[in-house]
């Protein structure tokens, strides 16, 4: 139980109001109730608060936690359990998923929450499905709230991954085999990388402020579900902490990691570093005096409008296998991060570091997106694009390796043709580059061999076709 305050007041009248001015005494008096905190959860349930008016969606936590709740209310964890209840193939297998108990928290009973009561109050996916039993924090505020773990147990023993799996939504199990998934050590322990490289460095990048049970923690923490998606917020979809179809470096989920140096650094020759985001939209590169689309964006469709989803079309794709009797497999969620991943003998997407031949991989992305009427039409794009640019880039490399040595130093404050060029042929031989935007990446390479040929006198192969053979004139636009 808990004290209440309250003052009741009541008007006296002052001798007989002998004027409609006359003054009034106020009677005040403090009266005391005791009300109920909350209504005491069933022991069987060890220590999960749940709703405190279910019919309103109201936690028990949200009555002092008003912001969270509010955000949290727009989540699809909100109405997991109507989600489920209208699926039309809801099983008693599928509830602890869609309701408050130990799953996605530190608590290793298995029984509790709703589990154990099947009452209502556990309902949806509440605060205590990640944070777990908030008891004790409500009968002491000053003991410290639960904390929610950010790191995402590839055991599936807590987090997220205690849900997020399974053939139907087997997000943990992709995402632990993509590079996100795996921890990069030396990047990840060093200063300068770890806006992008490990949680808390990104936390701080990207100025976001929360606790969690990993955070003074020395170990270093991997790319996990917590830094792309915000658990209390759903303002974008997916509950993204930013958006996938801005078209700028700075408000684009993805772009916002992807688009370091695309575009030179005079004081390094370390070259292009995950420039997807700024070739994408074309702004990447290094432009030659020569250029001449030099006042122009070079942008092909997949930078457009055209493709909203920018980078997540290609890179999460999502899609249901089946068998040839058309009997389902998995979703595959995209959380594998591979565009055209090469398909398993069941037709199941596989991680990055497995390769096969272009005809055995899966081109579904390119026509979701809209791009490609056909995955046989965008495989064929792909190759005539890579080849292309393969080709100009061996015939830049060749080039460069005939410029003077002279010309590549960082020590005397200018940036040379030579390296400009060495540059445009780094980017152009990464993985991708030549679907990211063909056009602006062939646009790039001859206009390097023009120019290192006016400032150095070499020669390209004869024969090699400069003109460019990719770009269609609709999909050079000026520069806003």
């Amino acid at each position: 139980m808990r004290l209440v305050r309250y003052r009741r007041t009541g008007w006296l009248a002052a001798g007989a109001m002998f004027a409609l001015g006359a003054a009034a005494c106020v009677d005040e008096k403090t009266v005391e109730v005791e009300v109920p905190r909350w209504e005491e959860p069933p022991a069987a349930a060890v220590g999960f608060m749940g709703y405190s008016k279910q019919d309103q969606k109201l936690t028990v936590c949200g009555n002092c936690h008003v912001t969270m709740q509010s955000e949290w209310l727009g989540t699809g964890h909100a109405k997991a359990w109507q989600d489920l209840a209208g699926s039309g193939s809801a099983q008693k297998t599928c509830e602890p998923c869609h309701t408050t108990n130990s799953l996605g928290n530190e608590v290793t009973v298995e029984n509790v929450g709703w589990v154990a009561t099947g009452d209502k109050r556990y309902y949806d996916v509440q605060c205590e499905s990640c944070h777990g039993p908030g008891l004790e924090h409500v009968s002491a505020p000053d003991v410290k709230q639960p904390l929610a773990r950010v790191t995402v147990g590839t055991d599936l023993k807590f987090g997220c991954g205690e849900c997020h799996t399974g053939t139907h939504t087997p997000f943990v199990e992709e995402w632990s085999k993509s590079r996100h998934g795996q921890l990069r050590t030396s990047p990840a322990s060093r200063a300068e990388c770890q806006e992008c490289h490990e949680v808390r460095g990104i936390f701080k990048a990207w100025n976001v402020k929360a606790d969690y049970v990993e955070k003074e923690k020395a170990d270093l923490i991997y790319i996990t579900c917590a830094v792309c998606h915000d658990p209390h917020d759903a303002r974008n979809e997916g509950q993204l902490r930013f958006s996938i179809s801005d078209r700028t470096e700075g408000g684009n989920l993805c772009m916002k990691c992807h688009h370091k140096r695309g575009i030179p650094d005079p004081t390094t020759f370390r070259g292009p570093h995950s420039p997807e985001g700024p070739l994408l939209i074309g702004t990447g590169g290094w432009r030659p005096p020569g250029f001449e689309y030099a006042e122009q964006t070079i942008v092909g469709t997949h930078g457009t409008e055209r493709n909203p989803k920018l980078c997540a079309t290609c890179h999460v794709n999502s899609f249901d296998v089946t068998d040839k009797a058309g009997n389902f497999v998995v979703h595959a969620t995209g959380h594998l991060f591979e565009p055209i991943p090469c398909l398993d003998a069941q037709g199941k997407p596989q991680p990055g570091d497995v390769q096969c031949e272009l005809t055995q991989r899966s081109f579904k992305a390119c026509t979701a997106s809209g791009c490609h009427g056909t995955e046989n039409a965008a495989r064929s794009a792909f190759q005539v694009a890579r080849k292309r640019i393969d080709g100009l880039v061996a015939q830049l490399n060749a080039m460069v390796a005939k410029i003077p040595k002279s010309e590549f130093s960082t020590a005397d404050n200018r940036y040379t043709t030579g390296e400009g060029a060495l540059f445009n042929a780094q980017m152009g031989a990464m993985p991708g580059s030549h679907v990211h935007n063909p056009f602006l990446m062939e646009a790039l390479l001859t206009a390097s061999m023009k120019q290192v040929t006016r400032d150095y006198g070499i020669q390209a192969a004869p024969g090699l076709v400069l003109d460019n053979l990719l770009t269609p004139p609709l999909l050079v636009t000026a520069t806003q």
